[in-house]
């Protein structure tokens, strides 16, 4: 028997919350894949929850989801009273004061951190040490070079690191990926990502909100992430990015606005939009290829009727591709966390990977480092030891002496 298990502080934002498919840049048959991830193990993996914030009851959700494929064992929290209530809503046996603690007692295949992202290395490297396999709240660290450190720990470990990117495990994701991989769509060759939600002040009176040494900075780390995520799992590695950043309402050390263009190595140019000032939520993606216009409308999590596709004239027919044989999988974390068991159970790379990660906090800090000093940024460009590559506000945003 398996059990998941999950540890954590105060929540780290709104998200909202998986069968085993590509969810890199390629893609599978999505029936097939769906099907292999339905049978793929009978073993039931033990859970742990480390921070029983806001963003934990996504996790315990998805794990309530696969009851017969996951166990939630223990919740970890510094403060324990608060653990002691999530394990209670949760049905949870075992509460811990630490991750220590809960690594000692064992029995645990798959620690979910859900903590402020300040927090994630030392826990995750804790893990790993202990070689237990690790599913990482976003951002998953607070800088390249951090993360650059968690993938050497990783290296020397049995165990692996997912980082939670959700959005690319839904069914409409999916069946984009597979009809460009097909050659359906034609060639990408425009995108729009829009992440426009609205925090009042009172949502970042919690201290750590809207700091760049403790959350890592705003929209464009800890909301629209998911989204531009999501658009690098569609259209492949990025290029080049020239942004802007702005504070323009809140009392925040970070941005609550950023905007960039960025050119793919495909040729594809997108642009993305991170606010936290809009009244009107939502989050958008629209990719118009050769054969098709294709669009999501969502807020937290996306099903297929979120979707709409429109063909080029005299491409009629890519309508019925879009929908024949479709399932309806919502994004979110049961989808991922589908497809981590997944590959625990086949002995392979648990999704979505460190390598495939970096590519996204990449791009955001990319986007930092091109607001904040006013020029293009390059892929491969922000080495180790570099300003933007060691804290994602580099010397500081303009607006502020941190």
């Amino acid at each position: 028997m398996a059990w998941v298990v999950g540890v954590g502080v105060s929540g780290c934002g709104q998200m909202a919350g998986g069968g085993l498919w590509n969810v890199g840049w390629g893609a599978e048959d999505a029936g097939d894949a769906s099907e292999r991830a339905f049978h793929m193990s009978e073993r039931k993996y033990r859970i742990a929850i480390v921070g029983t914030g806001g963003i934990a009851a996504s996790h315990a959700r998805a794990v309530a989801a696969l009851p017969e494929r996951a166990e939630l064992v223990a919740a970890v929290d510094v403060d324990l009273d608060r653990a002691k209530e999530f394990a209670a809503q949760w049905n949870i046996p075992a509460t811990y004061p630490s991750l220590t603690d809960l690594l000692a007692a064992g029995q645990v295949d798959l620690v979910h951190l859900c903590t402020p992202p300040n927090s994630h290395v030392p826990l995750a490297a804790e893990c790993l040490a202990a070689d237990v396999d690790v599913y990482m709240e976003k951002p998953p660290t607070l800088s390249l070079d951090e993360f650059d450190a968690l993938v050497a720990a990783e290296e020397k470990s049995a165990a692996q690191v997912a980082c939670v990117f959700q959005h690319r495990f839904g069914s409409g994701a999916v069946r984009l990926r597979e009809l460009l991989a097909d050659g359906v769509l034609g060639r990408p060759l425009v995108a729009l990502c829009n992440t426009v939600w609205y925090r009042d002040d009172a949502y970042f009176a919690v201290p750590w909100r809207g700091t760049f040494d403790v959350e890592g900075g705003g929209p464009t780390m800890g909301h629209g992430i998911h989204q531009y995520d999501l658009l690098l799992s569609i259209l492949g590695p990025w290029e080049k990015v020239t942004a802007l950043a702005a504070r323009q309402a809140r009392p925040t050390q970070t941005e609550d606005v950023s905007m960039a263009l960025v050119t793919f190595e495909n040729g594809a140019v997108a642009s993305v939009v991170n606010s936290l000032v809009s009244a009107r939520q939502t989050s958008q993606l629209r990719f118009d290829c050769e054969n098709a216009t294709v669009e999501l409308e969502h807020l937290y999590g996306y099903k297929n009727p979120d979707w709409t596709i429109t063909p080029a004239p005299g491409h009629e027919e890519i309508a019925t591709a879009w929908s024949t044989d479709l399932p309806d999988v919502a994004s979110g974390h049961t989808a991922q966390l589908a497809a981590i068991l997944d590959a625990k159970a086949a002995g392979e790379p648990t999704p979505v990977t460190l390598a495939e990660a970096r590519n996204t906090l990449e791009l955001a800090a990319a986007i930092y480092a091109s607001a904040f000093t006013d020029k293009p940024i390059r892929r491969g460009e922000l080495a180790h030891g570099t300003p933007y590559a060691q804290r994602m506000g580099g010397p500081g945003a303009p607006w502020s002496n941190n």
